[in-house]
């Protein structure tokens, strides 16, 4: 399938929203050390929680999200008028999500992407964000850790697509984005095999 320039520029706009790391800027704003510097080093909610500061990290959680979300409405919103699919729109969240891993004004260097999916999905359908959500709570309340939640909902993501959508062409981008935010957590994926991954809540060491 061919994107129209339209189609390409959306994706491009919703790439740049998703760059934007509100970890960093809330952190800058309010005087914290660059989450990138402690923890895991992930510019993330669940890293900036670490310094101690809940609200700092409830704003970076809402930004992360805002930012998903926000690249789907602008790309639902313009949609009659530049005929854009529900792949389009899909891929615009997926360009967003991207975006907060690796982004354009912070060399590269994002984070994890577990809000940016979440308010990709939320958007997208709030059916099938609330499942994927639901799913997170539900592994973080029962064992703390916010990297395992993480997994296993970017693994159920896809399939409450199918089971919402059946076999349309917008699972390709979300099953896409499942597996970048897998990729992103290899590292988490070890330490919590080695009994070494830290729960939410734990603040940096000293």
């Amino acid at each position: 399938m061919s994107f129209s320039m339209p189609s390409l520029v959306a994706l491009l706009l919703a790439y740049l929203i998703g760059s934007i790391s509100f970890a960093v800027l809330v952190s800058r704003a309010m005087g914290l050390s660059d989450p990138r510097s402690y923890g895991s080093g992930n510019p993330g909610a669940t890293n900036v929680l670490r310094s101690g500061n809940k609200l700092a990290a409830i704003l970076t959680l809402v930004g992360d999200a805002a930012k998903g979300a926000v690249a789907v409405l602008l790309a639902q919103a313009f949609a009659a008028r530049f005929g854009f699919t529900g792949l389009v729109i899909t891929c615009a969240g997926l360009a967003a999500f991207i975006g907060h891993l690796y982004p354009v004004f912070h060399r590269f260097q994002g984070g994890k992407g577990v809000a940016t999916a979440a308010g990709v999905l939320l958007a997208l359908s709030p059916a099938l964000g609330l499942c994927t959500l639901g799913t997170w709570l539900l592994v973080a309340a029962i064992t703390r850790y916010s990297s395992l939640a993480a997994l296993l909902a970017a693994v159920c993501a896809p399939l409450f697509a199918w089971w919402l959508f059946g076999a349309d062409a917008v699972i390709v981008p979300i099953a896409i984005m499942s597996g970048l935010l897998i990729w992103r957590h290899r590292q988490n994926i070890a330490k919590l095999a080695a009994g070494t991954e830290s729960r939410i809540g734990k603040k940096k060491a000293g």
